[in-house]
């Protein structure tokens, strides 16, 4: 007997020698009081036995039988050895119809090792990037999706720059959505305050890789791609969120504090939130950023006012107009400025 049936013993031998009533023993066991009635007529017939489940040791109602799962794990082992227990069992009642629970299915794969269950699997260890060794060498950029100013205003997009080197943040800018447009803009009043760094360190949004094979124009380069390289700044693009990790767990810190300053200064707008007296104000205070393995030394460079591809991170917003039997055709869509960075 385990713990739990000696235990209800005692309770039901209290009852049968008086010291219990039964509502008490009732509420001990968990049960009604004509449920335990039915308990201690059972023991003063059979004694502890009557106690046990009489079920016990007898096979299951529902179980499968042994000639069935001794054939769907040869119909598994022979074609189906590397799916997953749900894909498996969709495939058995297609293709052979056999109408298994996937539950079923999935515990026939593990006993027989066909499939590992997921919390028995090794952990995915992510081998660590180390940092850049000046400031501003590498700065990561993402754009966090989020209701900044809860309901105060329409959910919005946050624009983050981060320096690899030290994770101090480098900039924040509220969008409408994350566009070239948007990474435009936020790029200008960037190097307009840091300077170029070395390169920027993105994903692969199509705003900053071109994810179409069959692309025939921009020579490989998207519109914000073409503008980094004449101001001579590399693009690069991580392979995973793991990768650009600094950045991603600044979203979820600011997600959490910065709601609650811009809550606290009573900024409701985006607008609010870029202006230059809030922009300061509207950052979490948070610790002293970590210094740099070459602390002497800043990898970000001077932007100058005059330089052609700067003054074309300025583009025209202009209308579209759809002509009959014809795609959409823009009147001008390129940026302000000429010369090799224009599009």
């Amino acid at each position: 007997m385990t713990m739990r049936q000696i235990d209800r013993l005692k309770v039901v031998q209290a009852l049968a020698d008086g010291h219990l009533k039964t509502g008490i023993a009732a509420s001990r066991l968990g049960l009604t009081p004509r449920q335990t009635l039915r308990l201690l007529r059972r023991y003063q017939q059979h004694g502890a036995a009557g106690l046990l489940n009489r079920h016990q040791g007898e096979p299951a109602s529902n179980r499968t039988p042994p000639g069935l799962a001794a054939r769907v794990l040869g119909l598994i082992r022979d074609n189906y050895a590397d799916f997953a227990p749900t894909l498996a069992a969709e495939k058995l009642r297609e293709r052979h119809g056999i109408d298994l629970a996937k539950e079923t299915v999935r515990r026939l794969m593990i006993d027989a090792g066909f499939w590992v269950p997921r919390k028995q699997r090794p952990p995915k260890v992510h081998q660590p990037r180390n940092r850049r060794a000046c400031l501003g060498e590498l700065v990561q950029i993402d754009g966090s999706d989020h209701a900044w100013f809860e309901d105060r205003a329409p959910a919005c997009t946050l624009l983050v720059f981060v320096d690899d080197a030290t994770s101090r943040l480098m900039a924040l800018r509220f969008v409408p959505t994350e566009s070239a447009f948007a990474y435009f803009e936020a790029t200008r009043a960037y190097l307009e305050c840091h300077g170029k760094p070395i390169a920027f360190y993105s994903d692969k949004a199509s705003v900053f890789l071109v994810n179409r094979p069959s692309a025939t124009g921009g020579d490989g380069y998207t519109q914000f791609g073409r503008a980094l390289y004449e101001l001579n700044i590399d693009s690069l693009c991580a392979n995973s969120s793991q990768a650009k990790g600094r950045v991603e767990r600044m979203n979820g810190t600011l997600q959490d504090r910065l709601v609650k300053e811009l809550r606290l200064r009573g900024i409701s707008t985006g607008a609010s939130g870029n202006h230059r007296r809030h922009r300061h104000a509207a950052l979490p205070p948070r610790r002293l950023p970590r210094r740099p393995r070459t602390s002497a030394l800043r990898s970000d460079r001077p932007a100058s006012q005059r330089h052609p591809a700067l003054s074309s991170l300025r583009l025209d917003r202009s209308r579209r107009h759809r002509q009959r039997g014809l795609p959409c055709r823009t009147a001008s869509a390129r940026p302000q400025g000429s010369g090799p960075g224009a599009f």
